[in-house]
């Protein structure tokens, strides 16, 4: 491969494996990892530090200044956090400005993964890699009670699964870059896999997409 120059575009609903899955791979094969949700959290975060206000300055102010180390921060994952990056993730210039430090990523980085929601039909769409992760919805509700379990005991069954389906119902109907499973990318249902099946899958399907680039077929 030219300049071991290659690209990854990870898509997905919530809870289907898609952070997981990009973690594996960028621990295995040395990839910087970018998860575009945080980018909507992080900047959700700000928003409520700043009693709620913003505009596009701000925005603007916010996204020059984000790292990989401040999107690693517990807070991001508060529920007013969680709903209010629901709310400006539906808004034009909010993606438009978040557009443009994700593609500025990709040039800073020779081996990137950025997985998310709008990733193969805007971030990337000349991806080497494109792999869309889904899920049941029954799996992916036990799955994500367990995570919020650790910070909230008291959260129920029901609670999850309502907010998941929203939040799927939302990404995939919102006017401005709705979750969609691009021409070409790879469908890589995780129902019924555990995590080390999973790891093998995607290191098998990587390891192809590797192959073939530097043999000159992508």
């Amino acid at each position: 491969m030219k300049n071991n120059f290659f690209t990854i575009a990870i898509d997905g609903g919530s809870a289907s494996g898609k952070t997981t899955g990009g973690k594996f791979i960028a621990k295995n094969f040395g990839f910087k990892l970018l998860s575009s949700g945080k980018l909507y959290r992080y900047l959700a975060l700000c928003i409520l530090k700043n009693n709620g206000k913003y505009n596009n300055n701000f925005i603007n102010k916010v996204a020059k200044n984000i790292s990989l180390k401040k999107l690693s921060s517990n807070q991001l994952y508060s529920p007013k956090v969680t709903k209010l990056a629901s709310i400006i993730a539906k808004k034009k210039y909010v993606r438009s400005i978040l557009k443009k430090f994700q593609k500025n990523f990709i040039k800073k980085n020779q081996k990137i993964i950025i997985e998310g929601r709008d990733i193969a039909s805007k971030i990337i769409p000349n991806a080497d890699l494109k792999i869309f992760f889904k899920c049941s919805s029954k799996e992916k509700t036990k799955r994500r009670l367990k995570e919020l379990k650790k910070t909230n005991k008291k959260i129920k069954l029901k609670e999850v699964e309502k907010s998941l389906k929203l939040r799927d119902f939302s990404d995939k109907n919102r006017k401005e870059s709705p979750l969609l499973l691009v021409k070409g990318a790879v469908l890589v249902d995780t129902t019924n896999l555990n995590l080390k099946q999973m790891e093998v899958k995607l290191n098998k399907l990587v390891e192809k997409h590797i192959r073939r680039k530097r043999n000159g077929n992508l």
